[in-house]
């Protein structure tokens, strides 16, 4: 089993399905209300756990019933949950609409992730034994930091999805590996809207990106390599919200494995193609055999 450490949030997602997203200022009704664990940290770690990563994770739950969920729910899927601390106060939370059309908008309330300024006692340690190390931007950015740099310290890959999107320090580019932006997140990077302008740009900063295009794929440019693109398997979505994390867990799997990025980007593809036919951030990701049956029967083609 490929060794992932994540460093990131947990949060518990609160979701709201309506036909159609409010407007500014617009009440609507809507038609199904859950509560699901999510957090973009704890996301990446249960897409790589079900896909048959070995995976710790080290962030924070607060000390209320969410935290107790949250862990349980991280614990369930076979992450290690040995150093994501329990602090005093609320966990975090996100608030989310998705649309009958599978899209979602989102409101974070960090809670106990903004607990999480720097590496604890263990946490070193447990990067330095994994292969791959996934960061987001939902801590603190001194804590991606010092992960980056615990990471670059002791060989360990590290791949950072830029989310939410905000400037990124010369340092944190320095120690990554792969940075992983959708097309929103690139643009917003680079101020330019073409994917392929955009990779061109960020490598300047980083040896290999992959943007993610939603249902037009992705795509991967490294220096010194002609750019690839792998079309998204043609589903019809009924939630989004999880995509990107499952494609980013399933990816760092893949690649601690040793596949080619061609073939990774094309298996990553397929279990996020099956997670947006789900509601629910980590109730729609795949096991390893869902995503194996699904990738073998709807091959993706790269060019």
């Amino acid at each position: 089993m490929t060794a992932i450490a994540v460093l990131g949030s947990t949060n518990m997602d609160l979701v709201a399905y309506v036909p159609k997203a409010p407007r500014l200022g617009e009440t609507v009704t809507g038609r199904a209300f859950r509560t699901v664990p999510g957090g973009k940290g704890a996301n990446q770690a249960v897409a790589a756990a079900r896909c048959g990563g070995q995976v710790v994770m080290i962030g924070a739950v607060g000390a209320d019933e969410f935290g107790v969920r949250l862990r349980s729910a991280l614990t369930a899927a076979g992450v290690d949950t040995a150093p994501l601390r329990t602090v005093e106060g609320a966990s975090g939370t996100a608030h989310i609409t998705v649309d009958d059309e599978g899209g979602n908008s989102i409101i974070v309330i960090p809670g106990a992730n903004a607990a999480v300024t720097g590496l604890e006692s263990g946490d070193e340690p447990r990067i330095a034994a994994a292969g791959s190390l996934l960061l987001q931007l939902e801590l603190p950015l001194s804590a991606v930091l010092a992960g980056a740099r615990a990471a670059r310290a002791h060989g360990v890959r590290t791949v950072l999805t830029p989310a939410p999107a905000q400037p990124l320090p010369a340092e944190l580019l320095a120690a990554t590996d792969l940075l992983v932006p959708n097309e929103h997140e690139a643009a917003a990077l680079t101020g330019l809207t073409d994917p392929l302008r955009s990779a061109e740009a960020l490598l300047a900063d980083v040896p290999e990106v992959v943007i993610t295009l939603g249902a037009a794929g992705v795509l991967y440019a490294a220096r010194g390599r002609d750019p690839l693109t792998v079309p998204a398997p043609r589903v019809r979505a009924v939630d989004t919200t999880a995509a990107g994390d499952t494609f980013v867990g399933a990816l760092a799997v893949a690649l601690g494995e040793g596949r080619p990025m061609p073939a990774a980007l094309q298996w990553a593809s397929a279990a996020a193609a099956l997670s947006v036919q789900r509601h629910g951030a980590q109730d729609s990701m795949p096991t390893r055999a869902e995503t194996d049956a699904f990738a073998a029967a709807r091959p993706g083609a790269a060019s």
